[in-house]
């Protein structure tokens, strides 16, 4: 009997001086990024059966099982995909407020419209020399701030896939890791100390990943982790301890895709997502604002050609360029600028050809394109910060969901401490009792 007790007081003892450490470890590392909670699974212990009650169960004390995370993976996998979403759309107004500071600060509506101003009070005197002078001081400003327009769009689009491209260098190196950490999971002990601290490593890796990138996990016997990346119908981005290579190219309109070894990779979450809607939200943009500058362009060069300046000779263009980026004021004098019909002599007062410039610029009006450029791109960025605010909330909740799992409450270690520790005495005690009674048995004559 006393043989017995000492056998289930020390492995009574064994467990709770686990438990004990365990504590320890939790309380230790409360405040360690991507730590989480640890507890000890027991079970109890059977000694064989004897001869007499082959049947019977002969209980023998404690074992301990293994050390349990308290991890929930689909509560992981709802962190991942929320905070991915909220990646993505927290890079796209990002994005998006570039954008709209680029266009918008330059001040191209204003210069457009003082420009169509010039133009209307050289309409009262086409002879008068400040007037001219004005007109193409004016055109000269538009022109200036469709550049600075056009090369803070560059300076954005720049930014963007300078981030873009260590975002892609980032995922690759967190897909190298996690390959390493695959490679040390597959040689760990089941539930040793080391395999639940590169289980952390794990489970940490691939939430950093998750905010470059939407990936879909597969936990394999071992513990390992096989991840795609682009969602469950995309591409295989680790497999045991090998790691494919993302990439991304840059197309002509600034835009960016993204490849897995070569393959075309589909990604539709994550701050990379984000910067490549932003990207193409720039394009657009681009290519809109050069569409008004083009406009303004070839009414006003349409317009001279018709008419004649104030020398008499045949309109010649005042902008050079094709878009935003290459209009410029060619013109170098006032009297350039043809403000009477063909046939007119020099010196005429005749306002006929820049009347008609003046309505066909009404007609193309770059005015409220611009306008309409400008509230789109501000509507645009109200709306995704609406969306980002809701996705921010909700990712939120679902970290702080995980949290209240994985998380390590010291009252409540505190507790355990508690327990554990009169645990352990009891079972010392036990051992002592076991040891008083086979001595008590040895004494007996």
């Amino acid at each position: 009997m006393a043989s017995d007790l000492l056998s289930i007081a020390k492995s009574g003892a064994a467990a709770a001086r686990t438990a004990l450490d365990l504590t320890a470890q939790n309380i230790a590392n409360a405040s360690s990024e991507g730590y989480v909670r640890r507890t000890v699974s027991v079970a109890e212990l059977g000694a064989n059966s004897v001869g007499s009650a082959p049947a019977q169960v002969n209980l023998a004390g404690v074992r301990v099982n293994g050390v349990v995370r308290n991890a929930d993976i689909f509560r992981q996998a709802e962190v991942r995909r929320t905070g991915a979403d909220a990646s993505r759309a927290a890079a796209e107004v990002q994005g998006l407020e570039n954008i709209e500071s680029a266009v918008e600060q330059t001040g191209v509506y204003d210069s457009i419209v003082a420009f169509e101003g010039s133009l209307q009070q050289l309409a009262s005197d086409p002879t008068d020399g400040s007037l001219r002078a004005a007109v193409l001081e004016q055109a000269r400003t538009m022109s200036e701030t469709f550049n600075v327009a056009s090369s803070s769009l560059d300076a954005a689009a720049k930014g963007l896939q300078f981030e873009a491209g260590s975002g892609v260098d980032e995922v690759n190196r967190i897909a190298g890791e996690l390959a390493r950490v695959n490679l040390r999971l597959a040689r760990a002990s089941d539930a040793s100390s080391d395999q639940t601290t590169l289980l952390d490593q794990r489970d940490s890796l691939l939430e950093q990943m998750s905010k470059y990138a939407n990936v879909d996990t597969t936990y394999n016997a071992d513990k390992t982790v096989t991840v795609t990346i682009g969602g469950t119908a995309g591409q295989t981005m680790v497999s045991g301890g090998a790691a494919s290579t993302l990439a991304m190219a840059t197309a002509a309109d600034g835009t960016i895709s993204f490849t897995l070894d070569g393959n075309a990779a589909a990604i539709s979450s994550g701050s990379l997502a984000g910067k490549s809607q932003a990207l193409t939200q720039l394009s657009s943009t681009r290519g809109q604002l050069d569409a008004v500058a083009g406009k303004i362009i070839n009414v006003v060069n349409t317009a001279q050609a018709n008419g004649v300046d104030l020398n008499g000779n045949t309109g010649q263009p005042i902008f050079s360029g094709t878009g935003a980026g290459d209009i410029a004021m060619i013109a170098s004098n006032g009297s350039a600028i043809a403000t009477a019909s063909a046939g007119a002599g020099a010196n005429s007062r005749d306002p006929a050809n820049l009347v008609q410039m003046r309505k066909d610029l009404a007609s193309a009006d770059p005015a409220s394109d611009m306008d309409t450029l400008l509230f789109t791109i501000s509507s645009s960025v109200a709306g995704r910060k609406v969306t980002s605010d809701a996705l921010n909330s909700i990712a939120s909740t679902a970290k702080v969901a995980l949290q209240a799992q994985t998380g390590v409450n010291l009252d409540e270690e505190a507790v355990s401490l508690v327990r554990y520790q009169q645990a352990f005495q009891a079972n010392g005690r036990v051992m002592q009792v076991a040891s008083d009674i086979f001595s008590s048995i040895l004494n007996i004559r």
